[in-house]
């Protein structure tokens, strides 16, 4: 490949830019650039001017508004760059930037610091990190996990996703890996590399107990301590590069550690500048000289020493020195470093100090100088070293020269008696640096074999300053060689990429520093130059620069001064650099004269002081430790530079080369990680960001080479599946349709891109150059712009469509109502005014007819009235008519006379008026008003009579007509019992011949019973025979028996020996083995129906093998040979065991052959007894039959029949002769039970009815008589006790027949008082009701005896059942099984108690707890184990048995522990063994007997509790391991649910269409192949087999709640985390898909019934956080809903995820800082620090929590 020098770099930079301009978005408007600017480098303007080629300016508009025209005539003007669209800026990857140049990295770092606070940046493979010169909450150990397993892409950036990527390529490629952290002082490098190292002993903790993590971060307060100071820059500025690898095992444990330093600054120890500190330990020694221990050591404050007051600034803000001090003393101890040595170490470090103490007089001009004797300075300097006080204070003044003749001792000058006193402290220093190194080398270093290991380097940064010397130099010179490194790396990684993805490409030109490195360090070069002056007697550093100068004046990397002769000037890849060469020579000389060491050789303090001043015999000194870690089999590309010559003493520069060679060969053999740190501004103020400084960084630390490098070939790159969900908006349909996603992409680029170069197809990507993408993002934004508008165009048509249909339609109702309106009121105003002429006409013509009609009226009363009142009166008074007559026309002519006509109108008038009347008639109407109201209460009272009499009418006509039809019914009913009555007595005759009948079938069974009888008297007299026969039979096969278990003891000892030899290799296999449980072998023997000979001798067997597991194992054990031996012994005794079972068979078939001969006749007798007992049982079979077709022929007759005496005195006989026939029966029963009580005791008489002959016959017989009598025991209890209920149920309806018949007898009685009709019609009512009552108790009475028959049916066929059996003959008993035979069964109410032998026990938890699976008892009762378990626990407490309750509870709670272990991931067996737990802890207390369980026991229950002991303490043991089980199965949970929460809550796409697309400029950078996509119906469930698990094993409601709780509070936890720390996630369409997959887990928890165990509640924090992505983000009012909404969101975690925000499109706004600000203070008044805090939530937590 091609190299570059930078003016060919800049040639490059600009045709490129003009690349840019003339790609096709050229012509994009508004379009915006850079253009430089002296205060912030860098200046956004916009093109208000198309520019055309050949334009001398460009027309821009600044952001303030100012227009700004930028020249670019002269030839040696170039193009301002390109600015990125806005979606693009503030992108967590700088290489996923559109166009790629340095004011668009500056721009993107800028904004992420100060907007979003951001501290972290990726540019490609480089993590950029700026300082933020404050503490953040972002390093606790929640983030830790939360990084933990995650891909580098997937999260923000963090140190800890650099550390998780370089460990997980350390266990994916099994390589070594090196995170490389470089920076200036003051950049935050210690800082990051601590943290990397904190997340390494965190996520790679170690497997044993020996934490060794914990001593690799206890080793960093140690060596800021002693390499750390305060400079102008930094307050903590690290003054050595180290290099610390952290060992690994094969399971990827840390194991160990090595650190390895380089080039500590030893001048700062007598020399610090203005505002600078020397070492932190000195000031934390002198803080803490008040303490006892350190009164020896005669210090002060640091202002009374003179190496630690130059600088004049003694503190630094927040920094407790004496604190501090005490936690490096801490660390000491942490890593083994003893307290003497501790004491030791601060004892010179307080001898420096007095050294710089030293008052040095001169004499003779400062010829010769002197130290006083008594100087308290000296002699405290020789007391803390034990050194000669006065040879020390001669040698410090003096020196030796060593000629070939004799050797002269010659005074010092004043200046070199400082310097050698310098340089004696400086020496001191170093060598207590190394020591300390090497003891923490020893303490992180162990003896386990290391698999791989990742090194963290911290070295320093480029340094530029006013005055460069030596150090500067050196340090510049390793920067050179990382940067070379990088590069190259950087370079290989590009063109892997390509070739990986099979695109066809070119070299790539990056500049390369090799000539700067060959100046420095080739042959001649200006170590070399330095190297030879310094050998030299009279080298000085002005001969040296001129070497300098005429050596390498041609180098186009060298420059002379022009104002300096004793300066030179490097450029350096990052700038170039003015050294003095002043002190070159002296501090790469580090001289020490030789009698001051040999003195420090000889100091009285042991084992230390010596110690550090012996001859190192490495090469390399700054590396103590190398011997003692594994070296690393590396080679370089180039041979290692040999010294030029050899001399006494390798220089510094000599040093640092080779050491700096070996930290370059390992870096080599590693893949490395690049950290560049970034110091935002020299004042250390937080969150401030200077321009100016961060470019300068950003030159010297290679970012803006990796990014020139990414932008030469193809920066952005596009997977095709999120090519294809990004830009499908751009594809037409055709194209849409097709199958292929790779094709489809490639078919889009080719119409939209023209040029080819301009983009390439890879494998599985598609590359594109710089501005491509801005290009595409343009043109999908043109495409939703315009559908936009044409979707803004329809829906305002439609809005301003719908707006004019709702006028017009509004108008015409208004209209059509006011139209309707006016037409109703002239409408009704004609109709008013027509009915008002028609109301007056009216009047008028009625009026008149009134008139007309009333004075005709008054003429016809007033002559009417004076008609019958002159009549009257002249009736009365016949001579006064005349005068009556006579007095009106005298009053009438008196009137006249008085001329009074007006007097009679008046009085006309007032006859005429209203009142008048209403006085003449107020008499009448008072009349009128009663005569109504008496009228009104006649036709009420009619009307009440008129219908009571109907009513009466109709009861009377419908009474007489239901009388008439009862009286028909009665006459029919009448008729019908006569003939009703006939049947009966015909059915009583014949239920009395069948009574006969089953008399004398009676009779004939009885007889047959006695001579069943005296048969079995027959057999028992045969059987006592037999007895006498064979006893010597008996005698025989017992001798033969016992030699054969002799025989079967043997081979079971022979058979143990082998089993042991067999677990003994299974041990050594650790594998267990599993042996027969002996009373699983007992049991299957005494159930089994074939005949066994082998019971004794597997009993012995058996005890055989128990009493050696007593013995144990260990004495078991045998050689190989003896094994051998003993399987061939093992084989012959199993061959002479067939034979001699053989013989046993053979003979006791002859035996069984001559028995049969002997008694033929009683054998016959036995045969033939079957059959009698067959004829027996068919009689009795018959019987039954018979009785029940009686039952059923008495309940027919009774519910036909039951109004007549007869009928009731016949059933009453029948029930009479049924209980005569049953007390028949249960004698005969009885004389059963006595016939075999006598059998019984006849065979307890025999020894053993097994052996009575030889083929056994009669025993089995007798053994299933007894079986037989036993069951019709039992069965006749059974029956005697249901007819004792049947004799009782008939009793209660006798008293009820009778008790009905009192009652119509007294009814009876009141019907002869009443009328015959009346008597009649009660008597049919009557009777009626009894009939229908007989009717249904005759029902019930039926269906009664129908259960008895179906219950005798089924007796009757056990009965045959077992007399065919009685035929088969029975297997032979044991004596134990004989005595159970003897026992009666009685029912009896169990006490819970399972009883077990001690010796057994191992076998009871052997099955009980370590060999049981969940699935073996899954179908039985939950929590098995544990009841059986608590009833062996009763049955020791109730013997009172102290060892067997101690012993068995221990050897569970062990065998518990021991199955938990085995299986630490099986979640079945862990929630198996949970419930369990609890169940036997809950039963240890409901069963304590304790008060307070006691009270809420039934008595039942009381009666099982303990009695003997207090389990209390046992009872706190189960409850602690119940707490570990559910401990250990929420560990189980969750590491089965995590890999699957974020990628089922986060990134699944629940809702079709809702397409979650990631951001531009988000690339994953590693390809975990492994890595899988978990939906949320699969984690759904996963959730149910958790469920269903735990319910059906019976696990307690309230855990399974907490279970579910704890489990959603994690889910919750690393949600949210990964939201909080991912921003490609933090958009609108996520918020939506977030909370529905939200409710989708709060549904499953209501189908569950897990609402109320709080799990919905935890998850609240998510869905405000979902809530929050949704608001709106603009206004004030938004900032107080998003305030009130989230109430359990911190202050942090709502400004987070407002910085995270990323809008997916143009569209959408991103939020201001403004409201970012508003938001904070809204929230500073009403939500205080702590309250609801589920801060970024602690994953590590939830594991602690029960």
């Amino acid at each position: 490949n091609l190299k570059v020098s930078p003016s060919q770099q800049k040639v490059e930079d600009k045709k490129k830019k003009e690349k840019d301009w003339t790609c096709p978005d050229s012509s994009i408007f508004p379009l915006e650039v850079w253009i430089p600017d002296p205060d912030e480098v860098w200046r956004s303007a916009e093109i208000i001017k198309d520019y055309k080629e050949g334009d001398k300016s460009l027309q821009l508009k600044l952001e303030d508004e100012t227009l700004y025209e930028y020249p670019i005539d002269p030839p040696g003007s170039e193009l301002p760059f390109l600015r990125n669209p806005d979606i693009l800026v503030g992108q967590n990857d700088l290489t996923g930037l559109s166009y790629l140049h340095e004011p668009a990295v500056l721009h993107n770092l800028k904004v992420r610091f100060l907007e979003s606070n951001h501290i972290y940046t990726y540019c490609g493979i480089v993590l950029v990190a700026i300082n933020p010169f404050e503490q953040l909450p972002i390093y606790g150990q929640d983030v830790i996990y939360a990084y933990s397993g995650q891909n580098m892409g997937d999260m923000d950036p963090h140190i800890f996703a650099v550390a998780e990527e370089a460990y997980r390529q350390m266990a994916r490629d099994e390589k070594n890996q090196s995170i490389i952290v470089s920076g200036e002082s003051g950049a935050g490098k210690t800082v990051s590399a601590k943290y990397a190292m904190r997340f390494f002993a965190t996520v790679g903790g170690s497997a044993s107990e020996t934490n060794i993590e914990a001593k690799v971060l206890a080793s960093s307060p140690i060596m800021e301590a002693f390499g750390n100071a305060k400079t102008t820059r930094n307050d903590n500025s690290s003054r050595f590069g180290k290099y610390i690898q952290i060992g690994f095992d094969k399971r990827y444990h840390i194991i160990g550690a090595n650190m390895r330093t380089y080039l500590l600054e030893k001048s700062r120890v007598v020399f610090q500048a203005e505002d600078e500190r020397n070492y932190h330990i000195f000031y934390q020694l002198c803080a803490s000289s008040s303490l006892p221990e350190f009164k020896d050591l005669g210090l002060t404050c640091a202002e009374d020493f003179f190496y630690t007051s130059q600088g004049g600034d003694m503190s630094i803000d927040g920094v407790d020195d004496a604190d501090d001090f005490e936690k490096t003393r801490h660390a000491f101890t942490l890593l083994g470093v003893k307290e003497s040595h501790q004491m030791t170490i601060f004892r010179i470090i307080a001898a420096i100090l007095h050294l710089g103490n030293l008052k040095i007089q001169g004499e003779r001009d400062g010829e010769v100088c002197s130290v006083s004797s008594e100087d308290e300075h000296l002699s405290s300097f020789c007391s803390l070293l034990g050194v000669e006080h006065s040879q020390m204070q001669h040698w410090l003044c003096h020196r030796k020269l060593v000629t070939t003749a004799e050797t002269y001792v010659k005074s010092m000058s004043l200046h070199q008696v400082v310097n050698a006193r310098n340089a004696l402290a400086k020496l001191i220093y170093a060598q207590l640096f190394n020591w300390i190194v090497q003891h923490v080398n020893q303490a992180l270093h162990t003896t386990v074999k290391q698999h791989s290991f990742i090194g963290v380097l911290d070295i320093y940064g480029f340094e530029t300053f006013e005055v460069n010397s030596f150090e500067q130099f050196c340090i510049n010179y390793a920067n050179e060689k990382l940067q070379q490194q990088f590069n190259s790396h950087v370079f290989k990684l590009e063109q892997e990429e390509y070739m990986k993805e099979e695109i066809p490409w070119t070299l790539i030109d990056f500049y390369d520093n090799q000539p700067c490195i060959d100046l420095i360090e080739a042959k001649l070069g200006i170590l070399d130059l330095l190297d030879e002056e310094c050998k030299m007697p009279k080298g000085t550093d002005q001969n040296w620069a001129q070497k300098l100068y005429d050596r390498h004046s041609a180098s186009q990397h060298f420059q002379k001064p022009r104002m300096s002769n004793t300066s030179f000037i490097v450029l350096h890849f990052a700038d170039k650099v003015e050294y003095q060469s002043e002190g070159f020579l002296e501090k790469n000389r580090d001289t020490v004269y030789e009698e001051q060491i040999n003195i420090l050789k000889a100091s009285q303090v042991k084992g230390m002081v010596a110690d550090l001043f012996q001859e190192d015999k490495d090469a390399v000194p700054a590396t103590p430790g190398a011997k003692r870690t594994p070296r690393i089999n590396v080679r370089s590309a180039k041979p290692a530079f040999k010294a030029a010559n050899k001399e006494h003493r390798k220089t510094v520069g000599h040093q640092f080369r080779n050491s700096l060679q070996l930290l370059m060969e390992t870096l080599n053999a590693t893949s490395p990680h690049y950290v560049r740190c970034i110091k935002p501004n020299d004042e250390k103020i937080p969150f401030k960001f200077d321009p100016k400084r961060a470019v300068q960084q950003l030159r010297a630390c290679g970012v803006l080479e990796t990014i020139r490098i990414s932008a030469a070939g193809f920066p952005s790159r596009w997977s095709y599946p999120d090519f294809f969900n990004r830009y499908s908006v751009l594809m037409n349909k055709r194209d849409l349709s097709k199958s292929d996603t790779k094709q489809i992409c490639q078919t889009l680029l080719k119409d939209l891109i023209k040029d080819p170069d301009k983009f390439q197809f890879g494998r599985t990507k598609i590359f594109f150059r710089a501005g491509q993408v801005a290009y595409l993002e343009k043109l999908r934004a043109d495409k939703f712009r315009a559908a936009t508008i044409m979707i803004q165009k329809t829906v305002r048509g439609w809005l301003q469509r719908a707006r004019y249909q709702r006028l017009r339609r509004a108008t015409l109702a208004l209209q059509r109502h006011t139209r309707g309106h006016l037409a109703r009121r002239w409408h009704l105003r004609r109709t008013r005014a027509a009915i008002i002429l028609q109301k007056q006409y009216r009047m008028l013509r009625m009026r008149r007819a009134f008139l007309r009609v009333r004075s005709a009226t008054l003429t016809i009363q007033a002559f009417a009235r004076g008609m019958f009142v002159r009549r009257i009166y002249r009736q009365v008074h016949p001579q006064e008519g005349l005068c009556m007559q006579k007095e009106p026309l005298c009053l009438l002519l008196r009137c006249v006379c008085c001329g009074g006509a007006d007097v009679c109108e008046a009085l006309r008038i007032e006859a005429r008026s209203a009142q008048h009347l209403k006085k003449l008639n107020i008499g009448m109407e008072n009349k009128v008003v009663q005569l109504q109201r008496k009228v009104d209460e006649q036709n009420k009272e009619n009307k009440l009579l008129n219908e009571q009499l109907s009513m009466l009418t109709s009861a009377h006509s419908s009474e007489v007509e239901k009388l008439k039809k009862e009286l028909q019914q009665y006459q029919q009913t009448q008729q019908g019992d006569g003939k009703q009555l006939l049947s009966l007595q015909e059915e009583m005759e014949q239920l009395r011949m069948e009574l006969e009948r089953a008399h004398s079938e009676r009779e004939v069974l009885e007889d047959s019973h006695g001579k069943e009888r005296d048969l079995l008297r027959k057999v028992h007299e045969f059987a006592r025979n037999t007895v006498e026969e064979n006893m010597q039979m008996k005698k025989e096969l017992e001798e033969e028996r016992s030699r054969y278990q002799n025989l079967v003891k043997e081979y079971a000892s022979l058979e143990q020996r082998y089993d042991n030899l067999r677990d003994e290799i299974t041990i050594f296999k650790q594998t267990p083995g599993h042996r027969r449980n002996p009373s699983n072998q007992s049991s299957l023997e005494s159930d089994s129906n074939n005949p066994s000979i082998c019971t004794s001798e597997i009993g012995d067997t058996e005890d055989v093998i128990q009493q050696v597991e007593e013995i144990g194992m260990e004495k078991a054990a045998m050689d190989m040979t003896l094994f051998l031996k003993l399987q061939k012994r093992v084989r012959e005794l199993e061959l002479e065991r067939k034979k001699l079972q053989a013989q046993l068979e053979k003979k006791e078939q002859e035996t069984q052959a001559d028995n049969e001969a002997e008694i033929p006749e009683i054998g016959g007798v036995v045969k033939g007894s079957p059959g009698k007992r067959q004829e027996l049982e068919s009689e009795n079979k018959k019987l039954k039959n018979d009785l029940n077709e009686l039952r059923k022929a008495i309940a027919d007759h009774a519910t036909q029949n039951n109004s007549s005496n007869d009928v009731q005195d016949g059933y009453n006989l029948l029930l009479n002769q049924l209980k005569l026939a049953n007390e028949e029966l249960e004698v005969r029963k009885e004389e059963v039970l006595i016939l075999r009580s006598q059998i019984m005791k006849a065979a307890h008489k025999t020894e053993d009815w097994g052996y009575l002959n030889e083929d056994g016959e009669l025993g089995l017989a007798y053994q299933g008589l007894k079986q037989v009598a036993r069951l019709l025991e039992a069965q006749l209890q059974d029956q005697r006790r249901e007819h004792e209920e049947e004799m009782e149920a008939l009793k209660n309806q006798v008293d009820l027949m009778q008790e009905e018949l009192e009652k119509q007898q007294q009814a009876f009685l009141q019907t002869l008082q009443l009328s015959p009709e009346v008597q009649v019609e009660f008597g049919l009512q009557q009777e009626i009701t009894r009939l229908t009552n007989e009717n249904l108790d005759l029902k019930e009475l039926l269906e009664k005896l129908e259960k008895n028959e179906k219950k005798l049916k089924k007796q009757l066929k056990i009965y045959m059942k077992k007399v065919q059996d009685f035929e088969v003959p029975v297997e032979r008993r044991s004596h134990e099984r004989s005595m159970q035979v003897a026992v009666q069964r009685k029912e009896k109410d169990f006490q819970g108690m399972l009883e077990y032998y001690k010796e057994d026990e191992p076998l009871l938890i052997r099955n009980l707890i370590t060999d049981l699976k969940p699935q073996a008892v899954s179908a039985t009762v939950p929590c098995l184990p544990a009841y059986i378990l608590y009833m062996c626990i009763r049955h020791a407490d109730y013997i009172n048995d102290d060892q067997k309750v101690h012993s068995l509870l221990t050897s569970t709670i062990n065998g518990v522990k021991k199955v938990l272990k085995k299986h630490q991931d099986d979640f079945e067996m862990t929630s198996f063994w949970l419930a369990n737990t609890c169940r036997l802890l809950h039963c240890l207390k409901q069963y304590s007997g304790e008060e307070c369980f006691m009270t809420q026991n039934t008595a039942k229950q009381n009666e099982h509790c303990l009695k003997n002991f207090d389990l209390t303490e046992y009872r706190q043991v189960l409850g602690h391991l119940s707490i570990q089980i559910y401990q250990q199965l929420i560990n189980i949970a969750e590491g089965i649910l995590q890999p699957m929460i974020v990628s089922a809550v986060l990134e699944n796409e629940s809702i079709q269409g809702l397409s979650i697309v990631k951001l531009v400029g988000y690339r994953k950078y590693s390809s975990n192949a492994g890595d899988s996509s978990y939906s949320l119906d699969e984690m759904i469930r996963q959730l149910n087999t958790f469920h269903s698990i735990m319910c059906d094993q019976g696990l307690d409601p309230e855990i399974i709640q907490q279970v579910f709780k704890q489990l959603f509070y994690m889910i919750n936890a690393i949600a949210l985390n990964n939201l909080l720390l991912r921003k490609d996630v933090c958009s609108w369409s996520t918020g939506m898909q977030l909370r529905f997959n939200i409710s989708q887990l709060e549904e499953w928890l209501h189908g569950k019934n897990l609402q109320q165990s709080g799990a919905a509640q935890t998850l609240e924090p998510l869905i405000q956080a979902a809530q929050l992505l949704q608001l709106k983000k603009k206004t004030s009012e938004d900032a107080e809903a998003i305030c009130s909404l989230c109430t359990s969101l911190t202050t942090q975690q709502i400004v987070k995820i407002l910085n995270l925000y990323t809008p997916v499109n143009e569209f959408e706004e991103r939020v201001t800082v403004a409201f970012i600000r508003n938001i904070q203070v809204n929230l500073k008044g009403c939500q205080l620090e702590g309250t609801n805090d589920i801060s970024v939530v602690l994953v590590a937590s939830v594991l602690n929590q029960c």
